[in-house]
């Protein structure tokens, strides 16, 4: 296994929703298992700028979704970051980022969000997106909350 080196690579779409919790919990189930090390990938986006209006604090975003990983990273493992863990932050859109990052990934695991009483229809567009396009098993998860409704 091991697209890139001999080590499995999980790797985990983190957006600090509780689906998003969920899957990191199960990435670090199974990397446990697989003794695999888990990339937790955080993304964001510049707005959008108009006729040359510029946005203030642009910055801003990146740091928040860092703060958004690291925070998911803490509540799921607690203080100390275990070594087979890595937090990456990419600019760029979660579906088309994830997918790319599925190409020297061993496993896919993102969380799904869900759209309300039509999430039992229908799946979010990120976690469909990387069930039509990943280049490797996805794992969709979904909240306890989720499976105790139904």
């Amino acid at each position: 296994m091991g697209r890139t080196s001999g080590t499995p690579t999980i790797v985990v779409g983190v957006d600090g929703s509780d689906a998003s919790l969920e899957a990191l919990r199960q990435a670090r189930y199974l990397a446990t298992s697989l003794n695999a090390r888990i990339e937790a990938i955080g993304c964001w986006e510049n707005p959008r700028m108009y006729d040359g209006y510029v946005v203030m604090g642009i910055d801003g975003f990146r740091e928040s979704a860092e703060k958004v990983v690291t925070q998911a990273v803490r509540s799921v493992f607690g203080p100390e970051t275990p070594p087979n863990l890595q937090i990456s932050l990419v600019q760029g859109n979660p579906k088309t980022s994830l997918v790319k990052a599925s190409r020297n990934a061993d496993f896919l695991i993102v969380g799904r969000r869900g759209h309300g009483k039509m999430g039992q229809l229908l799946i979010g567009s990120v976690s469909a997106s990387c069930i039509a396009h990943a280049k490797c098993p996805v794992l969709v998860v979904h909240t306890p909350q989720d499976d105790e409704s139904h």
